[in-house]
């Protein structure tokens, strides 16, 4: 059986990234929205982005964003992958020539026939990150959804995020096992953007588990 991938957003600190990635994160997130608790400065995020290891993916993540910003942003972080979290479109998205992934706010009357649509009409991600919705947020919330909602030929294909920690996630894997999971405020202390170091290796081995099941 693969391995969960696992993608932990919401980095504000060098030192953060640099712990998470020797832990065994995947991929890290950097949230370019000012709106967000958890938002970097481009400065910040080119010193993350450069500090990373090889083979470890920065990802920038933009809501509702003007394609001027997103290509400025993507010259000076140079980013492996993005994350779009707003109402782009799929021409919109796959504009900028990366790898991306969409993020889906699942809740309300939501259906697995419309997540099936999502991925259809989004057919150039990578994949579609399947977050909590919120009338008040775009992300981050810390809730999670129903994980029944996935229909089984989709997970695959799925980042799964809302809610997740190290209490969780176990659970998560081990129902959907979805290719990715992504985590932010669950790894975080009472600040956030800053995050917890024993949160992080927490998580991480709660994954591990999941998958030797």
């Amino acid at each position: 059986m693969p391995r969960t991938r696992i993608k932990m957003c919401g980095f504000t600190r060098v030192e953060d990234a640099l712990f998470a990635a020797r832990a065994g994160a995947d991929a890290l997130g950097l949230i370019f929205y000012g709106a967000s608790p958890r938002a970097v400065a481009i400065a910040r995020a080119v010193e993350i982005s450069r500090a990373l290891p090889p083979f470890i993916s920065a990802v920038a993540l933009f809501v509702n964003e003007s394609a001027d910003v997103v290509a400025a942003t993507i010259d000076a972080v140079r980013p492996s992958m993005l994350q779009f979290h707003g109402d782009e479109d799929e021409a919109y998205c796959s504009q900028f020539g990366l790898p991306y992934l969409k993020a889906i706010r699942v809740g309300g009357e939501m259906t697995p026939g419309d997540l099936l649509k999502y991925e259809a009409d989004f057919h150039s991600a990578k994949a579609l990150l399947l977050d909590t919705l919120s009338a008040s947020s775009f992300g981050g919330t810390g809730a999670s959804f129903d994980w029944k909602l996935v229909p089984a030929s989709m997970r695959t294909r799925i980042v799964l995020s809302g809610g997740l920690n190290a209490e969780n996630v176990q659970d998560a894997v081990e129902q959907l096992r979805p290719w990715a999971v992504d985590v932010s405020s669950g790894i975080e202390t009472a600040i956030k953007g800053i995050k917890d170091q024993q949160r992080i290796t927490q998580f991480i081995e709660a994954v591990k588990n999941a998958d030797a099941s």
